[in-house]
């Protein structure tokens, strides 16, 4: 069946980043690698193709779209070349609409040209030790100075992506303590410059996958943010939070159904290539049973995502459709992956072979944005159970 989502625009796009793929970031790809993460300068390399404007106002620097089928295409393009683009997707898919829902119009025109040029890279700061899903339970909390010029910030944060290399962190910081009737009253959002005194960056995290991109603990002791920098209105973070939950899921969701076509071509190509007993191991009936089976679940989970994405963009995303959506390709994902890495045998195992990589990569799908059982409970929620 034809896809229909994509149009001339998005082609050109896509053909443009596998280029850039192919020159700037394949050659050096397992350098990253065994660093840990994507060098800073790439960054302003993104910033120079264009990816971070593309739904910035054109006053700003920006191209002035609005729309998520440009991300949706760099999703497909770095899954097939098996790399990831560091911390960068934190950058675009969860800080972007913050500013652009809560930020003044004095805060835009401070934020946004660095932002869309990559000279301010800007990450999100939610999850602490401890409290996991549970956003209600933080503890870092953000006291109005008596002057009223600024608040002071104290506390920590974890399982921050984009955290080391990060110039801006949208902090989540309790304003008010929890009253007894809601948990999640008190809670505001700060725009915090990351060379503030008493801002620190503590371990970057050694994780299973997505080595390349940084993942860090933050703490925070006495810092001043300025009283301009609170973005939205005080108390009310949490309800921000929420409204941005149903694209970030959606992000999740299109990645990990790019992450799934990506193993069957890498699968497609090994088993072509590799033989055993004398013959192309693609020859051998339960190969083509695997990757017939592989292939159909991807169909599956690409119409899902696609449908997704169009109601998306069109403003029509629900949390239970976002949490549907994630559920199933995320899983379908885990399945995919595990039987195109079955196929490669051995070398599967390997992390010089993308397969291996991706595996690692995919895991984390069903746990950060919501995990499985969260997305759950929410479908069920919504049919009244």
């Amino acid at each position: 069946m034809r896809r229909t989502v994509f149009n001339e625009d998005h082609e050109a796009f896509r053909e443009t980043i596998r280029a850039f793929i192919e020159a700037e970031v394949v050659p050096v790809y397992d350098d990253w690698f065994a660093a840990g993460q994507a060098p800073r300068e790439f960054y302003g390399k993104l910033g120079d193709l264009g990816v971070f404007g593309i739904n910035v106002p054109e006053e700003f620097g920006g191209a002035g779209l609005d729309t998520h089928k440009f991300e949706a295409v760099l999703y497909e393009e770095t899954a097939r070349a098996g790399v990831q683009f560091g911390g960068s997707g934190v950058h675009v898919l969860l800080a972007l609409p913050y500013i652009k829902m809560l930020a003044t119009d004095d805060q835009k025109k401070r934020y946004l040209p660095k932002f869309v040029t990559g000279e301010e890279m800007w990450a999100l700061a939610m999850t602490e030790p401890g409290t996991g899903s549970d956003v209600a339970g933080m503890k870092t909390t953000a006291k109005l100075s008596e002057d009223g010029t600024h608040y002071v910030l104290n506390g920590s944060k974890t399982f921050i992506t984009g955290g080391v290399h990060a110039d801006r962190v949208i902090v989540c910081a309790r304003t008010s303590a929890p009253s007894a009737e809601d948990r999640r009253f008190g809670i505001s959002l700060f725009a915090v410059d990351t060379k503030s005194e008493g801002y620190s960056i503590g371990r970057k995290l050694d994780k299973l996958g997505l080595r390349t991109s940084d993942t860090a603990e933050l703490a925070f002791v006495d810092v001043k943010v300025p009283v301009e920098d609170l973005m939205g209105e005080e108390g009310k973070g949490f309800s921000y939070l929420g409204h941005n939950l149903a694209s970030e899921r959606w992000g999740i969701a299109f990645g990990a159904y790019a992450q799934a076509k990506a193993a069957v071509r890498f699968a497609q190509q090994y088993v072509t290539d590799r033989t055993v007993f004398g013959k192309p191991v693609a020859h051998f009936q339960n190969t083509k049973f695997e990757l017939a089976a592989c292939q159909a679940e991807v169909d599956a989970a690409e119409a899902v995502a696609d449908r997704a994405l169009e109601a998306l963009d069109a403003g029509e995303l629900s949390p239970a459709e976002a949490a549907s959506a994630k559920l199933f390709t995320t899983e379908v994902a885990h399945r995919v992956i595990d039987r195109c890495l079955q196929l490669h045998g051995g070398y599967g195992y390997m992390n010089e072979y993308p397969i291996a990589r991706l595996y690692a990569d995919n895991r984390v799908n069903r746990i950060y944005g919501g995990t499985s059982e969260i997305m759950k409970s929410i479908i069920a929620k919504s049919m009244g159970l």
